[in-house]
Protein backbone atom coordinates (compact mmCIF):
# COMPACT_ATOMS: atom_id res chain seq x y z
CA UNK A 1 0.00 0.00 0.00
CA UNK A 2 2.96 2.27 0.39
CA UNK A 3 4.04 4.28 3.36
CA UNK A 4 1.51 6.78 4.66
CA UNK A 5 1.57 9.27 7.47
CA UNK A 6 -1.51 10.19 9.47
CA UNK A 7 -1.70 13.31 11.57
CA UNK A 8 -4.56 14.21 13.82
CA UNK A 9 -5.72 17.66 12.69
CA UNK A 10 -8.66 18.11 15.02
CA UNK A 11 -10.22 15.98 17.72
CA UNK A 12 -13.53 17.00 19.18
CA UNK A 13 -15.80 14.69 21.07
CA UNK A 14 -19.08 16.03 22.31
CA UNK A 15 -21.79 14.18 24.14
CA UNK A 16 -24.86 15.79 25.61
CA UNK A 17 -24.47 19.28 26.98
CA UNK A 18 -24.50 19.68 30.76
CA UNK A 19 -27.94 20.91 31.73
CA UNK A 20 -29.51 21.91 34.98
CA UNK A 21 -31.57 19.44 36.96
CA UNK A 22 -34.84 20.84 35.62
CA UNK A 23 -33.65 21.46 32.10
CA UNK A 24 -33.60 18.66 29.51
CA UNK A 25 -31.62 18.94 26.27
CA UNK A 26 -33.70 20.20 23.35
CA UNK A 27 -33.16 19.11 19.76
CA UNK A 28 -33.45 22.16 17.50
CA UNK A 29 -33.11 22.75 13.78
CA UNK A 30 -33.13 25.54 11.23
CA UNK A 31 -32.54 25.71 7.49
CA UNK A 32 -31.84 28.33 4.86
CA UNK A 33 -30.97 28.66 1.16
CA UNK A 34 -28.68 31.22 -0.51
CA UNK A 35 -28.14 31.80 -4.23
CA UNK A 36 -24.43 31.31 -5.01
CA UNK A 37 -24.61 31.54 -8.81
CA UNK A 38 -21.25 32.81 -10.09
CA UNK A 39 -20.95 35.63 -12.61
CA UNK A 40 -20.44 34.51 -16.21
CA UNK A 41 -16.87 34.51 -17.43
CA UNK A 42 -15.34 32.14 -14.87
CA UNK A 43 -13.73 28.92 -16.14
CA UNK A 44 -16.04 25.97 -15.60
CA UNK A 45 -15.22 23.00 -13.40
CA UNK A 46 -15.23 19.30 -14.17
CA UNK A 47 -14.46 18.55 -17.81
CA UNK A 48 -10.82 18.76 -18.78
CA UNK A 49 -11.65 19.08 -22.48
CA UNK A 50 -13.14 22.53 -21.82
CA UNK A 51 -9.76 23.73 -20.48
CA UNK A 52 -10.27 27.30 -19.23
CA UNK A 53 -13.26 28.11 -21.43
CA UNK A 54 -15.44 30.50 -19.40
CA UNK A 55 -19.11 30.12 -18.54
CA UNK A 56 -21.33 31.85 -21.09
CA UNK A 57 -24.59 31.95 -19.17
CA UNK A 58 -26.90 30.35 -16.62
CA UNK A 59 -29.23 27.43 -17.27
CA UNK A 60 -30.41 27.33 -13.65
CA UNK A 61 -29.17 29.15 -10.54
CA UNK A 62 -26.82 27.46 -8.09
CA UNK A 63 -27.59 27.26 -4.38
CA UNK A 64 -26.09 26.67 -0.97
CA UNK A 65 -28.66 24.81 1.16
CA UNK A 66 -27.90 24.66 4.89
CA UNK A 67 -29.38 22.67 7.76
CA UNK A 68 -28.23 23.43 11.30
CA UNK A 69 -28.89 20.97 14.13
CA UNK A 70 -28.39 22.25 17.68
CA UNK A 71 -28.45 20.82 21.18
CA UNK A 72 -27.67 23.59 23.63
CA UNK A 73 -24.42 25.20 22.54
CA UNK A 74 -23.41 22.26 20.35
CA UNK A 75 -24.27 23.04 16.74
CA UNK A 76 -23.67 21.09 13.56
CA UNK A 77 -24.26 22.35 10.02
CA UNK A 78 -24.78 20.30 6.88
CA UNK A 79 -24.46 22.30 3.67
CA UNK A 80 -25.27 21.01 0.21
CA UNK A 81 -23.62 23.03 -2.58
CA UNK A 82 -24.54 23.12 -6.27
CA UNK A 83 -20.87 23.11 -7.07
CA UNK A 84 -18.30 20.64 -8.34
CA UNK A 85 -16.43 20.60 -5.08
CA UNK A 86 -16.52 22.20 -1.61
CA UNK A 87 -14.35 25.21 -0.73
CA UNK A 88 -10.56 24.90 -0.87
CA UNK A 89 -8.57 24.44 2.34
CA UNK A 90 -7.95 28.12 3.16
CA UNK A 91 -11.50 29.09 2.21
CA UNK A 92 -12.95 26.35 4.41
CA UNK A 93 -10.89 27.65 7.34
CA UNK A 94 -12.27 31.17 6.85
CA UNK A 95 -15.83 29.84 6.66
CA UNK A 96 -15.38 27.78 9.82
CA UNK A 97 -13.99 30.77 11.73
CA UNK A 98 -16.82 33.04 10.58
CA UNK A 99 -19.70 30.69 11.44
CA UNK A 100 -18.17 29.88 14.81
CA UNK A 101 -17.89 33.57 15.65
CA UNK A 102 -21.25 34.63 14.20
CA UNK A 103 -23.44 31.65 15.05
CA UNK A 104 -21.53 29.37 17.40
CA UNK A 105 -21.51 26.59 14.81
CA UNK A 106 -18.40 24.48 15.34
CA UNK A 107 -19.14 21.34 13.35
CA UNK A 108 -19.36 21.31 9.57
CA UNK A 109 -20.18 19.00 6.69
CA UNK A 110 -19.89 21.15 3.54
CA UNK A 111 -20.62 18.89 0.57
CA UNK A 112 -20.30 19.65 -3.13
CA UNK A 113 -22.89 17.98 -5.36
CA UNK A 114 -20.13 17.51 -7.96
CA UNK A 115 -22.04 19.14 -10.79
CA UNK A 116 -19.75 19.60 -13.78
CA UNK A 117 -21.54 22.83 -14.63
CA UNK A 118 -20.28 24.96 -11.76
CA UNK A 119 -17.32 27.30 -11.52
CA UNK A 120 -13.65 26.67 -10.70
CA UNK A 121 -13.50 27.79 -7.08
CA UNK A 122 -9.77 27.06 -6.99
CA UNK A 123 -9.15 30.32 -8.86
CA UNK A 124 -9.47 32.97 -6.18
CA UNK A 125 -8.94 36.10 -8.31
CA UNK A 126 -11.37 35.42 -11.16
CA UNK A 127 -12.87 37.40 -12.85
CA UNK A 128 -11.00 40.28 -11.24
CA UNK A 129 -9.28 41.18 -8.00
CA UNK A 130 -11.93 43.83 -7.40
CA UNK A 131 -14.79 41.31 -7.58
CA UNK A 132 -13.48 37.83 -6.78
CA UNK A 133 -16.15 35.13 -6.84
CA UNK A 134 -14.27 33.24 -4.15
CA UNK A 135 -15.44 35.74 -1.54
CA UNK A 136 -19.05 35.62 -2.78
CA UNK A 137 -18.88 31.84 -2.62
CA UNK A 138 -17.57 31.90 0.94
CA UNK A 139 -20.01 34.58 2.06
CA UNK A 140 -22.95 32.69 0.57
CA UNK A 141 -22.08 29.58 2.57
CA UNK A 142 -21.57 31.66 5.72
CA UNK A 143 -24.91 33.41 5.23
CA UNK A 144 -26.71 30.11 4.69
CA UNK A 145 -25.32 28.64 7.93
CA UNK A 146 -25.71 31.75 10.09
CA UNK A 147 -29.28 32.37 8.93
CA UNK A 148 -30.21 28.69 9.36
CA UNK A 149 -28.93 28.88 12.94
CA UNK A 150 -31.03 31.98 13.61
CA UNK A 151 -34.12 30.18 12.32
CA UNK A 152 -33.73 27.15 14.58
CA UNK A 153 -36.75 25.92 16.53
CA UNK A 154 -37.49 22.79 18.58
CA UNK A 155 -37.65 19.92 16.12
CA UNK A 156 -38.26 16.25 15.50
CA UNK A 157 -36.77 14.00 12.85
CA UNK A 158 -36.75 10.67 11.04
CA UNK A 159 -34.31 8.82 8.77
CA UNK A 160 -34.88 6.21 6.07
CA UNK A 161 -32.45 4.50 3.67
CA UNK A 162 -34.38 2.31 1.21
CA UNK A 163 -32.71 0.88 -1.87
CA UNK A 164 -34.05 2.17 -5.17
CA UNK A 165 -33.48 -0.01 -8.25
CA UNK A 166 -32.33 1.15 -11.68
CA UNK A 167 -31.37 4.67 -10.63
CA UNK A 168 -27.57 4.52 -10.74
CA UNK A 169 -24.87 2.30 -12.18
CA UNK A 170 -21.16 1.56 -11.81
CA UNK A 171 -19.21 3.22 -14.61
CA UNK A 172 -15.82 1.68 -13.79
CA UNK A 173 -15.98 -2.01 -12.98
CA UNK A 174 -16.67 -4.89 -15.38
CA UNK A 175 -16.03 -7.66 -12.87
CA UNK A 176 -19.09 -9.37 -11.39
CA UNK A 177 -20.60 -8.72 -8.98
CA UNK A 178 -20.38 -5.05 -9.94
CA UNK A 179 -20.76 -2.89 -6.81
CA UNK A 180 -23.58 -0.33 -6.81
CA UNK A 181 -24.77 1.64 -3.79
CA UNK A 182 -28.56 1.72 -4.30
CA UNK A 183 -29.44 3.42 -1.03
CA UNK A 184 -31.38 6.66 -1.15
CA UNK A 185 -30.89 8.24 2.27
CA UNK A 186 -33.53 10.72 3.43
CA UNK A 187 -33.41 12.80 6.62
CA UNK A 188 -36.68 14.58 7.36
CA UNK A 189 -36.65 17.35 9.97
CA UNK A 190 -39.95 18.93 11.10
CA UNK A 191 -40.96 21.52 13.64
CA UNK A 192 -43.11 20.29 16.52
CA UNK A 193 -46.28 20.98 14.50
CA UNK A 194 -45.15 18.67 11.72
CA UNK A 195 -44.16 21.39 9.24
CA UNK A 196 -41.08 20.45 7.22
CA UNK A 197 -37.96 22.43 8.10
CA UNK A 198 -35.64 20.50 5.80
CA UNK A 199 -35.24 17.29 3.87
CA UNK A 200 -31.67 16.13 3.33
CA UNK A 201 -31.01 13.63 0.52
CA UNK A 202 -27.95 11.37 0.26
CA UNK A 203 -27.43 9.49 -3.03
CA UNK A 204 -24.44 8.43 -5.10
CA UNK A 205 -24.42 9.39 -8.78
CA UNK A 206 -22.27 11.80 -10.80
CA UNK A 207 -24.18 14.95 -11.89
CA UNK A 208 -22.82 14.73 -15.45
CA UNK A 209 -26.08 14.64 -17.40
CA UNK A 210 -25.49 17.82 -19.42
CA UNK A 211 -23.22 17.90 -22.46
CA UNK A 212 -19.73 19.17 -21.74
CA UNK A 213 -19.85 21.67 -24.61
CA UNK A 214 -22.72 23.55 -22.95
CA UNK A 215 -20.81 26.19 -20.98
CA UNK A 216 -23.62 27.38 -18.77
CA UNK A 217 -24.13 27.01 -15.03
CA UNK A 218 -26.51 24.34 -13.79
CA UNK A 219 -26.94 22.19 -10.68
CA UNK A 220 -27.67 19.27 -13.06
CA UNK A 221 -30.17 16.67 -11.79
CA UNK A 222 -29.83 17.48 -8.04
CA UNK A 223 -31.32 20.92 -8.71
CA UNK A 224 -34.52 19.42 -10.08
CA UNK A 225 -34.64 16.78 -7.34
CA UNK A 226 -34.53 19.59 -4.77
CA UNK A 227 -37.03 21.72 -6.66
CA UNK A 228 -39.63 18.94 -6.76
CA UNK A 229 -39.20 18.16 -3.05
CA UNK A 230 -39.58 21.82 -2.04
CA UNK A 231 -42.68 22.14 -4.26
CA UNK A 232 -44.23 19.29 -2.31
CA UNK A 233 -43.18 20.05 1.26
CA UNK A 234 -41.82 23.59 1.43
CA UNK A 235 -38.82 24.11 3.66
CA UNK A 236 -35.30 23.51 2.37
CA UNK A 237 -33.98 20.50 0.49
CA UNK A 238 -30.27 19.60 0.64
CA UNK A 239 -28.54 17.24 -1.75
CA UNK A 240 -25.56 15.57 -0.07
CA UNK A 241 -23.60 13.56 -2.62
CA UNK A 242 -22.46 10.06 -1.65
CA UNK A 243 -19.52 7.89 -2.66
CA UNK A 244 -20.00 8.64 -6.34
CA UNK A 245 -16.45 8.11 -7.62
CA UNK A 246 -17.58 5.19 -9.77
CA UNK A 247 -21.32 5.93 -9.82
CA UNK A 248 -23.25 7.42 -12.75
CA UNK A 249 -26.99 8.09 -12.95
CA UNK A 250 -29.12 5.54 -14.76
CA UNK A 251 -31.44 8.03 -16.43
CA UNK A 252 -33.47 5.62 -18.53
CA UNK A 253 -33.55 8.03 -21.47
CA UNK A 254 -34.55 11.07 -19.39
CA UNK A 255 -32.67 14.36 -19.57
CA UNK A 256 -31.24 15.87 -16.40
CA UNK A 257 -34.46 17.73 -15.61
CA UNK A 258 -36.63 14.65 -16.01
CA UNK A 259 -34.25 12.41 -14.10
CA UNK A 260 -33.92 14.91 -11.24
CA UNK A 261 -37.69 15.34 -11.05
CA UNK A 262 -38.23 11.58 -11.00
CA UNK A 263 -35.65 11.23 -8.22
CA UNK A 264 -37.53 13.98 -6.37
CA UNK A 265 -40.66 11.84 -6.63
CA UNK A 266 -38.76 8.95 -5.06
CA UNK A 267 -37.76 11.20 -2.17
CA UNK A 268 -41.33 12.48 -1.76
CA UNK A 269 -42.67 8.93 -1.58
CA UNK A 270 -40.14 8.05 1.12
CA UNK A 271 -40.63 11.27 3.10
CA UNK A 272 -44.43 10.96 3.13
CA UNK A 273 -44.10 7.58 4.78
CA UNK A 274 -41.81 8.85 7.55
CA UNK A 275 -43.01 9.62 11.07
CA UNK A 276 -40.80 12.23 12.71
CA UNK A 277 -40.19 12.05 16.44
CA UNK A 278 -38.47 14.11 19.10
CA UNK A 279 -35.17 12.34 19.93
CA UNK A 280 -35.23 10.70 23.35
CA UNK A 281 -31.62 11.48 24.18
CA UNK A 282 -30.38 14.31 21.94
CA UNK A 283 -26.63 14.39 21.49
CA UNK A 284 -23.95 15.37 19.00
CA UNK A 285 -20.56 13.68 18.90
CA UNK A 286 -18.08 14.91 16.34
CA UNK A 287 -14.53 14.28 15.17
CA UNK A 288 -12.21 15.21 12.34
CA UNK A 289 -8.92 13.73 11.26
CA UNK A 290 -6.49 14.86 8.58
CA UNK A 291 -4.12 12.58 6.69
CA UNK A 292 -0.91 13.14 4.77
CA UNK A 293 -0.04 10.66 2.04
CA UNK A 294 3.46 11.36 0.73
CA UNK A 295 4.17 8.31 -1.41
CA UNK A 296 2.08 9.46 -4.37
CA UNK A 297 1.34 7.49 -7.52
CA UNK A 298 2.28 10.48 -9.70
CA UNK A 299 5.45 12.57 -9.54
CA UNK A 300 4.10 16.09 -9.74
CA UNK A 301 7.62 17.52 -9.54
CA UNK A 302 8.35 16.04 -12.94
CA UNK A 303 8.12 18.88 -15.49
CA UNK A 304 6.88 16.59 -18.24
CA UNK A 305 4.03 15.31 -16.09
CA UNK A 306 3.08 18.84 -15.07
CA UNK A 307 3.03 19.87 -18.73
CA UNK A 308 0.75 16.94 -19.58
CA UNK A 309 -1.69 17.93 -16.84
CA UNK A 310 -1.58 21.58 -17.89
CA UNK A 311 -2.43 20.55 -21.44
CA UNK A 312 -5.25 18.28 -20.28
CA UNK A 313 -6.79 20.96 -18.03
CA UNK A 314 -5.23 24.44 -17.88
CA UNK A 315 -2.17 25.92 -16.25
CA UNK A 316 -3.75 28.01 -13.49
CA UNK A 317 -5.83 25.09 -12.24
CA UNK A 318 -2.90 22.68 -12.39
CA UNK A 319 -0.68 25.18 -10.57
CA UNK A 320 -3.20 25.22 -7.71
CA UNK A 321 -3.08 21.45 -7.28
CA UNK A 322 0.68 21.25 -7.69
CA UNK A 323 0.99 23.68 -4.79
CA UNK A 324 -1.69 21.84 -2.82
CA UNK A 325 0.08 18.50 -3.26
CA UNK A 326 3.69 19.66 -2.85
CA UNK A 327 3.88 18.04 0.62
CA UNK A 328 1.64 15.12 -0.27
CA UNK A 329 -2.11 14.67 -0.52
CA UNK A 330 -3.88 15.81 2.66
CA UNK A 331 -7.44 14.51 2.72
CA UNK A 332 -9.79 14.72 5.66
CA UNK A 333 -12.39 12.50 7.28
CA UNK A 334 -15.24 14.12 9.21
CA UNK A 335 -17.41 12.04 11.54
CA UNK A 336 -20.56 12.68 13.52
CA UNK A 337 -22.93 10.60 15.60
CA UNK A 338 -26.24 12.39 16.05
CA UNK A 339 -28.78 11.37 18.69
CA UNK A 340 -27.14 7.95 18.89
CA UNK A 341 -29.02 7.02 15.71
CA UNK A 342 -27.26 8.52 12.73
CA UNK A 343 -23.60 8.07 11.93
CA UNK A 344 -22.12 10.29 9.22
CA UNK A 345 -18.70 9.89 7.65
CA UNK A 346 -17.55 12.55 5.20
CA UNK A 347 -14.55 12.09 2.93
CA UNK A 348 -12.83 14.90 1.03
CA UNK A 349 -12.75 13.35 -2.41
CA UNK A 350 -14.36 11.01 -4.91
CA UNK A 351 -14.68 7.73 -3.03
CA UNK A 352 -15.73 4.59 -4.86
CA UNK A 353 -19.08 3.18 -3.75
CA UNK A 354 -17.75 0.03 -2.11
CA UNK A 355 -16.15 2.23 0.54
CA UNK A 356 -19.63 3.45 1.50
CA UNK A 357 -21.29 0.04 1.21
CA UNK A 358 -18.76 -1.61 3.52
CA UNK A 359 -18.81 1.28 5.99
CA UNK A 360 -22.58 0.99 6.40
CA UNK A 361 -22.33 -2.76 6.91
CA UNK A 362 -19.61 -2.44 9.55
CA UNK A 363 -20.90 0.57 11.49
CA UNK A 364 -23.74 -1.39 13.15
CA UNK A 365 -25.80 1.73 13.72
CA UNK A 366 -29.50 2.25 12.99
CA UNK A 367 -28.43 4.56 10.15
CA UNK A 368 -25.09 5.41 8.54
CA UNK A 369 -24.50 7.83 5.67
CA UNK A 370 -21.37 8.58 3.67
CA UNK A 371 -20.80 12.04 2.18
CA UNK A 372 -18.25 12.42 -0.59
CA UNK A 373 -16.77 15.74 -1.76
CA UNK A 374 -16.92 16.87 1.86
CA UNK A 375 -14.86 19.65 3.52
CA UNK A 376 -12.22 19.74 0.75
CA UNK A 377 -11.39 17.76 -2.36
CA UNK A 378 -8.40 15.53 -3.15
CA UNK A 379 -9.50 13.70 -6.30
CA UNK A 380 -10.33 9.98 -6.48
CA UNK A 381 -10.10 7.25 -3.84
CA UNK A 382 -10.74 3.89 -5.49
CA UNK A 383 -10.89 0.67 -3.54
CA UNK A 384 -7.84 -1.59 -3.68
CA UNK A 385 -9.54 -4.02 -6.05
CA UNK A 386 -10.75 -1.17 -8.28
CA UNK A 387 -7.18 0.17 -8.49
CA UNK A 388 -6.07 -3.32 -9.52
CA UNK A 389 -8.75 -3.47 -12.21
CA UNK A 390 -7.95 0.00 -13.52
CA UNK A 391 -10.08 2.38 -15.50
CA UNK A 392 -10.93 6.04 -15.07
CA UNK A 393 -10.86 7.15 -11.44
CA UNK A 394 -8.84 4.08 -10.46
CA UNK A 395 -5.59 4.96 -12.22
CA UNK A 396 -2.89 7.27 -10.90
CA UNK A 397 -3.63 10.19 -13.22
CA UNK A 398 -6.67 11.26 -11.19
CA UNK A 399 -6.05 9.14 -8.09
CA UNK A 400 -2.66 10.36 -6.83
CA UNK A 401 -2.90 8.96 -3.29
CA UNK A 402 -1.29 5.56 -2.73
CA UNK A 403 -3.39 2.46 -3.33
CA UNK A 404 -5.27 1.70 -0.11
CA UNK A 405 -5.58 5.34 0.98
CA UNK A 406 -9.36 5.16 0.69
CA UNK A 407 -9.50 2.15 2.99
CA UNK A 408 -7.26 3.94 5.50
CA UNK A 409 -9.52 6.99 5.56
CA UNK A 410 -12.78 5.06 5.81
CA UNK A 411 -11.40 2.71 8.45
CA UNK A 412 -10.49 5.70 10.59
CA UNK A 413 -14.00 7.06 10.08
CA UNK A 414 -15.36 3.72 11.30
CA UNK A 415 -12.98 3.81 14.26
CA UNK A 416 -14.27 7.24 15.30
CA UNK A 417 -17.91 6.09 15.03
CA UNK A 418 -17.15 3.31 17.51
CA UNK A 419 -14.89 5.37 19.72
CA UNK A 420 -17.43 8.15 20.30
CA UNK A 421 -19.73 5.40 21.60
CA UNK A 422 -17.04 4.32 24.11
CA UNK A 423 -16.85 0.88 22.49
CA UNK A 424 -13.16 0.47 23.26
CA UNK A 425 -13.34 0.47 27.05
CA UNK A 426 -10.35 -1.15 28.68
CA UNK A 427 -8.35 -1.06 25.44
CA UNK A 428 -5.23 1.06 25.12
CA UNK A 429 -5.51 2.93 21.82
CA UNK A 430 -2.55 4.36 19.95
Amino acid sequence: MGRWIVSLALFVMVSSVAFGADEAPVFMAGAHTVDITPPVGIPMWGYGARHDKPAEGVLEPLEANALVLAIGDEKLAMVGLDMGRPPVRESFARIRKAVEEQAGVDYLFIVGSHTHHGACVELSDVPSKENPYQRKFENGIIEAIVTAEKKKVPAKWAIEQPKVPNRNRNRQSHIEPVPVDRELGVIRVDDLNGKVIAIAVNFAAHPTSIDADICMYSPDYPGFLKKRVVEEFGGVCLFLQGAAGDMSPDRGGLDYKGYGTSMGEEVIKIAKGMTTQVPKDPSIKYREEEFQFKNLRVDYKNRVIRAVFANAFFKELVDFYMEEYKDGVRPRVTVALINGELGIVGGSGEFFCNHSIRLKERARLPHTLFFGYCNDYQWYFPTIEAAAEGGYGADGTVSPSPVGAGETIVNRGLFHLYDVQNKFKGITLR
